[in-house]
Parts: structure tokens; C-alpha cells; sequence
């Protein structure tokens, strides 16, 4: 697939971001995680767009994207913002969202503060640090890897985080894949990267602590989980638990990155949600499911 131009956006804050459009349908807007950036959804892009109008950006400190220097410039909130300022930017009302790990937190966030522009959201691979057990030592994590990605460098840092035990499926998986995820995260920025860790991840406040604005999101939801995500299991099962219009498929054998690890199943997995929230099969079926027939 021939690589689109990128479209610049200003964040409401003066912040740069840069965006890709392709495609032409109903809307979907992808979100993505902590080491990836928006080629991670190139998989996904090939084949919705041939339906979908396919947005995704990358998020802010990643670069061609602006990386601010200062931390007031981050943050989940701030995150959340960004998606819906790239909406406005593209003259986009409502979207469907497709979120994975920081991108899925960020999809929350928008469902939370605007609940007109989400017409569905996949969260995959959601949730990792936010067990109320957990918080303290991920915020201490998080600023410690954040020194260190400054410390190292981008290069260095590339090669640690491919080389981290949630990226092994991909690599055992999907070599060429795994060799692509590595060379996009040279191109990344160790200071934006260090910023999100501080400002976003860090900071990010735990779902338990959501609880009760995520019951008010009525707005279908398909959470999508790896089996060997272990971080992420209990977390989904809260928002399961949580969510009042949501169904949770758990990926065998797959861990963190399930759109570049499945890629196959992944979109099949996301293209009949998003069919079965727009024919109404979606809430039919979960009328069924809250009446007990």
C-alpha cells in the first residue's frame, strides 16, 4: 500500500500532530500504544479503508508529530483532547475507535469526555499498571524508565524494547514484522518517549478509579485481550465486568501486540464488531443478553 501524505493538525494547545487520512466510509479513528506509532495500523489500514475512512496520528512526543519539552504539555487527559481536536480537524462528528494499550486508555477517555463522537470502541490490550495494588510501584517504574530512555538514547532504546519479552511473539510470529517494529522505533524520540512516560503513563489515573464513569458509557465496546498479556487479564476482566455494553474476546497464544501479531484475525475480529454495531445486531443481541432470553 502506497504510504499517504501525512496532514498536519493543531492540537487547541498549538501542539503539532501528524495525521493520516485514507479511505472513504464511515470513520474510524486508531490510537496506539507506547512503542508503536501510527504506521503500527498499516495492516489494519490495507484492509478497512477499502470501506472505512481510516484515521490515525501519532500521539504527541512522537515524532514527525511536536515533542514539547515540557510535562504540562502531557497527559491522559490532554491524550483524549488530541483525538478529538484531530476529529475536528477532519471535520469528523463521530468515529469509531480502535485503541491498543496507551491508545486504548485514551479511547476510555474520549468515550468518558465526549460520548457524542464515539459510535463504538475496540480497547486491546488495556490496562496495564492500573490495579489499585499496583500504583504506586508503576508510577515509580514509569519515571525510572523514563530516566533511562533519556539516558541511553533513542537508538539503544529501540533496541531494548524490541527486545523485551512482550515483542518475542511478534518475533517468533512474524520475523519481518518484528524487524519493521524495531526500525520504527529508531525513529521515534527518546525525550517524547520519556515525556509520555512521565506525563501520560505515570500519571494516568487507575480504571478502578474510573469505575463509575465507566458504567456510564453505554456505547458498544469489544475489549480484545492476548492470553499471554498477563498484566492485562485481570484488568479486562474489571472492564467486562465494568462496561455495560461490552463483549471480551481473549486471542489465544498472542500477547501485547495482537494487530501486528494476528493481523488477520485482528481485522476480522474488528470489521465484524464494527458491521454488527452498524446493522443494530450489536445492541439486538445485547437486549437479548439484559432480559435474559
Amino acid at each position: 500500500m502506497k504510504k499517504p501524505a501525512l496532514i498536519e493538525v493543531k492540537a487547541n494547545d498549538g501542539v503539532s500532530l501528524a495525521v493520516s487520512a485514507v479511505g472513504k466510509g464511515d470513520p474510524v479513528v486508531f490510537l496506539h500504544e507506547f512503542s508503536g506509532d501510527l504506521l503500527s495500523w498499516d495492516r489494519q489500514v490495507a484492509t478497512l479503508s477499502e470501506r472505512y475512512l481510516c484515521i490515525s496520528y501519532n500521539a504527541r512526543g512522537y515524532p514527525p508529530s511536536q515533542v514539547p519539552e515540557s510535562i504540562v504539555n502531557y497527559g491522559q487527559a490532554r491524550a483524549a483532547a488530541d483525538a478529538v481536536d484531530v476529529m475536528a480537524a477532519l471535520e469528523v462528528e463521530s468515529a469509531y475507535f480502535v485503541g491498543l494499550s496507551m491508545g486504548g486508555f485514551a479511547a476510555l477517555h474520549v468515550a468518558i469526555q465526549n460520548p457524542e463522537m464515539v459510535r463504538a470502541l475496540v480497547v486491546a490490550g488495556c490496562g496495564y499498571g492500573s490495579q489499585p495494588s499496583e500504583q504506586s510501584a508503576y508510577f515509580t517504574a514509569m519515571n525510572r524508565e523514563a530516566e533511562h530512555a533519556e539516558a541511553i538514547g533513542m537508538d539503544a532504546y529501540a533496541a531494548e524494547l524490541a527486545g523485551s519479552g512482550y515483542a518475542q511473539l511478534l518475533r517468533v510470529k512474524d520475523p519481518q514484522a518484528w524487524s519493521e517494529f524495531k526500525r520504527q522505533l529508531t525513529a521515534h524520540s527518546a525525550k517524547g518517549m520519556a515525556m509520555t512516560l512521565r506525563g501520560v503513563l505515570a500519571r494516568r489515573p487507575s480504571l478502578w478509579q474510573l469505575e463509575p464513569q465507566l458504567r456510564s458509557i453505554d456505547k458498544p465496546v469489544l475489549l480484545m485481550i492476548g492470553d499471554e498479556d498477563a498484566p492485562c487479564l485481570e484488568p479486562n476482566l474489571f472492564l467486562k465486568r465494568t462496561l455495560p455494553n461490552c463483549a471480551l474476546s481473549i486471542m489465544p497464544r498472542t500477547g501485547h501486540l495482537p494487530n501486528l501479531e494476528e493481523p488477520q484475525a485482528f481485522n476480522t475480529m474488528i470489521d465484524h464488531f464494527f458491521s454488527s454495531v452498524g446493522n443494530g445486531l450489536w445492541n439486538r443481541t445485547q437486549s437479548a443478553i439484559s432480559s435474559g432470553e
